[in-house]
């Protein structure tokens, strides 16, 4: 059974095709959808063939009862078959966090919190965060405090 690399070269395909979420959504219907229900008719008829406590059997059930949100990705092409993005996002703060442990205090701990999430948002919205920082500390103390939101990584245009 190949589902995950069938249904991993249908994304492939559409995004080497460069489609847009419209025709990514049709594209899903068409071919990763029929891959879908054959899979979820696979689940349910080797659900009552393995053994429930066996690791097999725990893995099916477990894909089994979360199948209606696991599909939930073929109904608009905006979504992404994984949540690798979020995974990677997330990777540099737990492989750093019992370095947080030493930031000495809830306060510290907040600020670092708050840090890294700016940072993080640079690289989403692919900002320099050097730049974006060095430029942010220089413009906020004459900023208005109305207009903060500018200076978020997403919406930051540097001075000229």
């Amino acid at each position: 059974m190949t589902v995950i690399q069938d249904l991993y070269a249908i994304e492939r395909e559409a995004k080497d095709k460069g489609l847009d979420y419209g025709q990514i959504r049709q594209l899903r219907m068409e071919r990763s959808y029929p891959i879908l229900q054959d899979f979820e008719k696979w689940l349910y008829e080797n659900n009552f063939k393995v053994l429930p406590k066996s690791l097999i059997g725990k893995a099916v059930t477990y894909t089994y009862s979360i199948f209606p949100r696991l599909v939930r990705y073929v109904s608009d092409g905006r979504y992404n078959i994984d949540n690798n993005a979020a995974e990677n996002g997330i990777r540099p703060l737990a492989l750093g966090r019992k370095n947080y442990l030493f930031c000495g205090n809830d306060e510290s701990a907040g600020r670092t919190a708050v840090i890294y999430s700016l940072l993080g948002s640079c690289k989403l919205a692919g900002v320099d965060p050097m730049a974006w920082l060095t430029d942010v500390l220089k413009r906020i103390p004459d900023h208005s405090s109305l207009r903060l939101s500018e200076l978020l990584p997403n919406n930051w245009k540097p001075l000229k």
